[in-house]
């Protein structure tokens, strides 16, 4: 039986916090996840239209093997900017990657794109920047979830979507939590019904305590957002156990399977879907192929979770351009 932690978010991970910053104009905003120390961190990416920073250097067989925050932002390729003011402050306050007299922070980051949403996107300068400041100044063990950070302008195919985190404390002693930001093309919830794909993973009522949809068509097509380019989910999925750079990718790559469960259809050619993998290092493997099969499948388990809860969580804003699920099934649970 899977347990979630105290919190049921990903700062269940000791040592980790999040930050949110956001725009109310705008309509968007920043998400950041910062550790006491750094973290080793991996990354899969199996959306066809992807926007990120420092990617490719988490690959296994490059340098650097640890990273010092993950920035997940709203923005479309503006939102870049976001990772940019991070590491300004970390470098600051000395931190990053050691290169002769310098510190180079390694910020990698991740963006949704949420520029068509109702907002004001008229700005004179670039907000990202500053969003990345604030939000690294909230981080904390304790953050807000729904319509908050990276999450604050995001949406599905017929709901808002939404910032969602979750975490699970495995018999291994283990922590494994997730953190993700749901704009997704496809749905949530299974066709137009109030009833969530990842119902069946649910711990306790964390989303509603619906239990799956009674019935579904499974050669239906679900409601998509395909007339709209506005989309992209991106999640971080975090652990307390000791992992390789090469073992924190595997749990990256098994974690989008949860993204699968939960949102109908995922990883198109016009979603970025990406999940970045750290590992804090607190607790060694005894067993290093059933722990690493277990923390992936934890793994999956939470995002899923996640992503249902950033949907159920959502809270209605001036000039939506979709409603949120509480305005649309509050009244019939």
């Amino acid at each position: 039986m899977m347990v979630p932690g105290p919190r049921n978010l990903i700062t269940d991970v000791a040592g980790l916090k999040v930050g949110n910053a956001h725009d109310s104009v705008v309509k968007s905003g920043t998400t950041v996840l910062l550790a006491d120390t750094p973290m080793t961190a991996a990354v899969h990416v199996m959306g066809g239209a992807p926007g990120s920073r420092e990617t490719d250097l988490l690959a296994p067989e490059n340098v650097v093997q640890q990273v010092d925050a993950l920035v997940l932002s709203g923005g479309s390729a503006l939102g870049l900017s976001a990772a940019s003011g991070v590491a300004d402050v970390l470098r600051r306050d000395g931190r990053g990657f050691r290169v002769g007299a310098q510190n180079v922070p390694i910020v990698p980051a991740a963006i949704l794109f949420d520029l068509a949403n109702g907002g004001d996107k008229s700005w004179d300068q670039n907000p990202y920047f500053a969003l990345g400041e604030q939000a690294l100044a909230q981080a904390d063990v304790t953050f807000g979830l729904g319509t908050c950070g990276a999450g604050t302008g995001a949406t599905t195919a017929h709901l808002k979507g939404g910032l969602g985190s979750a975490s699970i404390i495995l018999p291994s002693g283990h922590t494994v939590g997730a953190l993700v930001a749901v704009n997704a093309l496809g749905s949530p919830t299974v066709g137009r019904a109030q009833h969530f794909w990842a119902a069946p993973f649910e711990i306790g009522s964390e989303f509603g305590g619906l239990g799956p949809a009674p019935e579904f068509d499974p050669s239906a097509h679900s409601p998509t957002k395909l007339d709209r380019a506005q989309n992209t989910t991106i999640a971080i999925v975090a652990t307390d156990a000791t992992l390789t750079q090469a073992q924190a990718k595997r749990v990256a790559i098994a974690a989008h399977d949860g993204m699968a469960r939960a949102l109908v259809p995922s990883h198109t050619p016009l979603d970025g879907d990406l999940v970045f993998s750290v590992a804090t290092g607190q607790r060694p493997l005894s067993d290093p192929t059933a722990d690493s099969l277990e923390l992936g499948h934890a793994a999956a388990c939470c995002l899923s979770r996640a992503i249902a809860r950033a949907v159920y969580l959502a809270t209605a804003a001036p000039d939506d351009s979709v409603p949120t699920w509480s305005q649309m099934f509050a009244s019939h649970t």
